[in-house]
Protein backbone atom coordinates (compact mmCIF):
# COMPACT_ATOMS: atom_id res chain seq x y z
CA UNK A 1 0.00 0.00 0.00
CA UNK A 2 2.99 2.10 1.11
CA UNK A 3 4.27 1.52 -2.55
CA UNK A 4 1.41 2.62 -4.31
CA UNK A 5 1.04 6.12 -2.20
CA UNK A 6 4.92 6.28 -3.24
CA UNK A 7 4.56 5.71 -7.12
CA UNK A 8 1.30 7.67 -7.33
CA UNK A 9 2.97 10.98 -5.60
CA UNK A 10 6.11 10.05 -7.35
CA UNK A 11 3.90 10.46 -11.14
CA UNK A 12 1.96 13.62 -9.50
CA UNK A 13 5.39 15.25 -8.64
CA UNK A 14 6.57 14.21 -12.44
CA UNK A 15 3.44 16.51 -13.75
CA UNK A 16 3.95 19.43 -11.55
CA UNK A 17 7.97 19.48 -12.38
CA UNK A 18 7.09 18.81 -16.17
CA UNK A 19 4.33 21.50 -16.29
CA UNK A 20 6.79 24.00 -14.79
CA UNK A 21 9.81 23.63 -17.26
CA UNK A 22 6.83 23.59 -19.77
CA UNK A 23 5.76 27.26 -18.24
CA UNK A 24 9.68 28.26 -17.80
CA UNK A 25 10.25 27.42 -21.39
CA UNK A 26 7.06 29.65 -22.74
CA UNK A 27 8.95 32.65 -20.50
CA UNK A 28 12.10 32.06 -22.07
CA UNK A 29 11.38 32.17 -25.77
CA UNK A 30 9.53 35.41 -25.05
CA UNK A 31 11.73 36.96 -23.93
CA UNK A 32 14.29 35.97 -26.73
CA UNK A 33 11.84 37.07 -28.97
CA UNK A 34 11.64 40.20 -28.02
CA UNK A 35 15.28 40.73 -26.70
CA UNK A 36 15.84 39.75 -30.38
CA UNK A 37 13.39 41.81 -31.60
CA UNK A 38 15.26 45.11 -30.18
CA UNK A 39 18.60 44.16 -30.62
CA UNK A 40 18.34 43.01 -33.94
CA UNK A 41 18.10 46.01 -35.90
CA UNK A 42 20.70 47.61 -34.20
CA UNK A 43 23.20 45.23 -34.92
CA UNK A 44 22.16 45.17 -38.49
CA UNK A 45 23.44 48.78 -38.92
CA UNK A 46 27.23 47.96 -38.58
CA UNK A 47 26.74 45.66 -41.56
CA UNK A 48 26.94 48.38 -44.34
CA UNK A 49 30.00 47.26 -46.26
CA UNK A 50 30.91 50.46 -47.54
CA UNK A 51 31.64 51.56 -44.03
CA UNK A 52 34.16 48.37 -43.50
CA UNK A 53 35.94 49.72 -46.58
CA UNK A 54 36.60 53.20 -45.08
CA UNK A 55 37.61 51.83 -41.39
CA UNK A 56 40.08 49.32 -42.96
CA UNK A 57 41.88 51.77 -45.26
CA UNK A 58 44.95 52.86 -45.02
CA UNK A 59 45.71 56.57 -42.75
CA UNK A 60 45.55 59.34 -45.02
CA UNK A 61 48.96 60.85 -45.84
CA UNK A 62 48.30 64.06 -43.99
CA UNK A 63 47.16 62.34 -40.67
CA UNK A 64 49.38 62.70 -37.90
CA UNK A 65 51.56 59.58 -36.70
CA UNK A 66 49.47 59.27 -33.20
CA UNK A 67 46.14 58.29 -35.46
CA UNK A 68 44.41 61.44 -35.64
CA UNK A 69 43.37 63.09 -38.13
CA UNK A 70 43.52 67.01 -37.89
CA UNK A 71 41.74 67.65 -41.63
CA UNK A 72 38.61 66.20 -41.56
CA UNK A 73 35.83 65.80 -38.94
CA UNK A 74 34.84 62.68 -37.20
CA UNK A 75 32.13 61.28 -39.20
CA UNK A 76 28.62 61.98 -38.01
CA UNK A 77 27.11 58.37 -36.56
CA UNK A 78 23.37 57.78 -36.95
CA UNK A 79 20.88 57.63 -33.97
CA UNK A 80 18.82 54.68 -34.56
CA UNK A 81 15.15 55.97 -32.84
CA UNK A 82 13.12 53.44 -30.58
CA UNK A 83 9.46 53.38 -31.94
CA UNK A 84 7.01 54.90 -29.95
CA UNK A 85 5.37 51.56 -28.74
CA UNK A 86 8.65 49.77 -27.33
CA UNK A 87 9.07 52.73 -25.01
CA UNK A 88 5.29 52.95 -23.46
CA UNK A 89 4.82 56.45 -25.26
CA UNK A 90 1.89 58.27 -24.38
CA UNK A 91 0.49 61.77 -25.37
CA UNK A 92 -0.55 62.45 -21.46
CA UNK A 93 2.03 63.31 -18.48
CA UNK A 94 3.20 60.85 -15.75
CA UNK A 95 3.30 61.99 -12.28
CA UNK A 96 4.68 65.29 -13.28
CA UNK A 97 6.82 64.21 -16.24
CA UNK A 98 6.34 66.02 -19.50
CA UNK A 99 8.77 65.19 -22.78
CA UNK A 100 8.73 69.47 -22.69
CA UNK A 101 11.00 68.74 -19.49
CA UNK A 102 12.69 65.82 -20.33
CA UNK A 103 16.54 66.44 -21.27
CA UNK A 104 15.83 64.51 -25.14
CA UNK A 105 12.84 66.37 -26.13
CA UNK A 106 13.74 68.99 -29.40
CA UNK A 107 10.60 71.52 -28.73
CA UNK A 108 11.30 73.33 -32.14
CA UNK A 109 10.17 70.30 -33.75
CA UNK A 110 8.40 68.70 -31.54
CA UNK A 111 10.40 65.53 -31.65
CA UNK A 112 12.98 63.45 -29.46
CA UNK A 113 16.54 62.46 -29.98
CA UNK A 114 15.43 59.05 -28.88
CA UNK A 115 11.79 58.09 -29.88
CA UNK A 116 10.54 57.93 -34.06
CA UNK A 117 8.20 60.54 -34.69
CA UNK A 118 5.97 63.58 -33.91
CA UNK A 119 5.97 64.29 -29.31
CA UNK A 120 3.66 65.80 -27.61
CA UNK A 121 5.41 68.21 -25.34
CA UNK A 122 2.54 66.92 -22.87
CA UNK A 123 3.46 63.43 -23.42
CA UNK A 124 5.84 61.06 -21.84
CA UNK A 125 7.88 57.49 -22.09
CA UNK A 126 10.14 55.25 -20.05
CA UNK A 127 13.23 56.92 -21.59
CA UNK A 128 12.14 60.06 -20.04
CA UNK A 129 15.04 62.36 -18.55
CA UNK A 130 14.91 65.22 -16.52
CA UNK A 131 16.60 68.60 -18.17
CA UNK A 132 19.44 70.00 -16.18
Amino acid sequence: MNADIAEANSKQLKGKIEEEIHSRRLVLRGVLAVGCSLVFPVALIGCDSKEGEKSSSAAPAGSSPSGTNTESAAPATEVVKAPQQAVQYQTEPRNGQKCDGCLHFIAGSNSCKLVEGQISPDGWCTLWTKKS
